[in-house]
């Protein structure tokens, strides 16, 4: 099953610089099992050729109300395009095609068109910082969503007159996503191979102790639910947990040490699209195992401990064409740290959760996390459900 499967898109392309990326969306949708079919106002033309658009979508691309064929004048019908299709993406959405549809400013073929349409309709504005943020526009994309329409975000970085800030047009991938996930709210990890582990690792001190954390597993079992619903094949190794999950895409791996789990990891990591490391690994281990239960009247006096293996840092400096997703659960430092980690093990996202919140963390139900992007982009979320969290989190990783 494509992820698109056969849906009829219609894409409007208004003039701004970013039509220089809708060739790549009209390939990614295409990718995607999308038929596409491309309007462009007169002035997208000095951005991107139709020839260009026309060759990607296998479709001639309109711009105009009437078109010569032959020297014969061919109507272009509007209404016709608008039922025809089952989506219709604005991308990019200028200041000036978002004003033209709020007011119903009918001035060229794609407004016609959109003022025509009964499917949804997804807009993607682009525009410089100080125009995305003046309050007509803004006042302009909440009457938008008021209308009943898709309002994306806009993403962040430099922009076309040297300022940096927000009013880029999202990236194709990113675009499709939100696609992918409006006609198919639980598949957008189809296809994809999604290594999760999650819960502590017991190190044993002898026959009956061990070293352990307060880690239920529960953030990880949560992780690979919402990748089973949203199409993914899990891996799930698992240190010892209470927490069950079922289901015919799942491989539950169950461990107890760090060398264990260190093991399963190596033993699956070369085959899979995403690595989410949220177990809390233990850091130490006693450096020998007594094989006897130690007695109390003999008085331990001492520990002596080693490392464990970093299984981060192995999956890190091995990654090829994995994404890789860490954990880090601090109760001091809370940003810097994490961001260390993150650069550090060469990963491309770390989860951060911090002792200090109430109602978080081991053991609960809810969990209060942030999510910094390699390039240290930084998203918090509120208090929510360890499973609205794994949502929450693979929204991120699908953005990258």
């Amino acid at each position: 099953m494509t992820l698109l499967g056969s849906k009829k898109i219609l894409l409007g392309i208004s003039g701004g610089i970013a039509a220089y990326k809708t060739p790549l969306l009209v390939r990614v949708l295409i990718n995607h099992g999308a038929e596409v079919k491309v309007i462009m106002t007169p002035s997208a033309k000095d951005f991107v050729t139709p020839l260009t658009l026309s060759t990607l979508s296998k479709n001639t691309v309109l711009s105009t109300f009437i078109s010569e064929d032959q020297d014969n004048p061919t109507w272009n019908d509007h209404v016709a395009l608008a039922q025809w299709a089952d989506l219709v993406l604005i991308a990019p959405a200028t200041s000036n095609t978002i004003s033209s549809m709020v007011h119903g400013r009918c001035n060229n073929l794609l407004i016609a068109t959109y003022l025509s349409a009964k499917c949804p309709v997804f807009i993607a504005p682009a525009m410089d910082l100080d125009m995305y943020s003046h309050s007509s526009n803004q006042k302009n994309m909440e009457s938008l969503i008021a209308y009943g329409n898709h309002v994306l975000p806009v993403g962040e970085g430099f922009l076309a007159s040297g300022l940096e800030g927000k009013g880029r047009m999202l990236e194709p991938n990113v675009i499709a996503s939100y696609l992918v996930s409006f006609f198919n709210p639980e598949l957008e990890l189809e296809g994809k191979k999604v290594l999760i582990t999650a819960g502590p690792t017991y190190e044993a001190i002898d026959p009956v102790r061990f070293i352990g954390n307060h880690s239920s597993g529960k953030m990880g079992y949560a992780l690979a639910e919402a990748a089973l619903k949203m199409g993914a094949e899990v891996i799930l190794i698992s240190g010892p947990s209470s927490e069950k999950i079922k289901h015919a895409s799942l491989e539950l791996v169950n461990v107890v040490s760090a060398k264990d789990m260190a093991e399963a990891v190596k033993n699956h990591y070369d085959n899979v699209d995403l690595a989410i490391a949220s177990a809390a690994v233990s850091d130490f281990k006693p450096k020998k195992i007594a094989p006897q239960k130690l007695k109390k009247q003999n008085r331990l006096n001492t520990l002596t401990l080693t490392s464990t293996e970093d299984i981060l840092a192995y999956m890190g400096k091995y990654k090829k064409k994995q994404i890789i997703i860490g954990f880090a659960l601090e109760t001091e430092n809370e940003l810097e740290n994490a961001k260390f980690k993150l650069v550090n093990k060469n990963l491309d996202g770390i989860v951060l959760n911090s002792l200090r919140d109430s109602a978080a963390g081991f053991s609960s139900n809810t969990n209060k996390i942030t999510f910094i992007h390699r390039d240290l982009r930084i998203k918090t979320f509120p208090l929510q459900s360890k499973l609205k969290c794994a949502y929450s989190i693979f929204d991120q990783i699908l953005s990258l």
